[in-house]
């Protein structure tokens, strides 16, 4: 998956976002507005974790996008 269909598709993937980091709040993902390193840096300091966990957390993510998106 291209980040940049994440950020230009931010509305879609919203939910998606909130499903799997259901700890960050509307507003931090309004903020975030689908750049990829706001994601990380808001994942970092709401889960209090390393930069390289919350780069593989988005990795593991998109993968999982990937796949959902290819099955349609």
């Amino acid at each position: 998956m291209n980040w940049d269909q994440v950020e230009g598709n931010w509305k879609q993937f919203k939910g998606k976002v909130k499903e799997q980091w259901g700890k960050l709040t509307d507003d931090h993902i309004d903020q975030i507005a689908g750049r990829k390193d706001q994601l990380s840096g808001q994942i970092q300091e709401t889960y209090g974790i390393t930069k390289e966990e919350a780069e593989k957390q988005i990795n593991e993510w998109e993968k999982q996008q990937d796949t959902h998106h290819r099955s349609y």
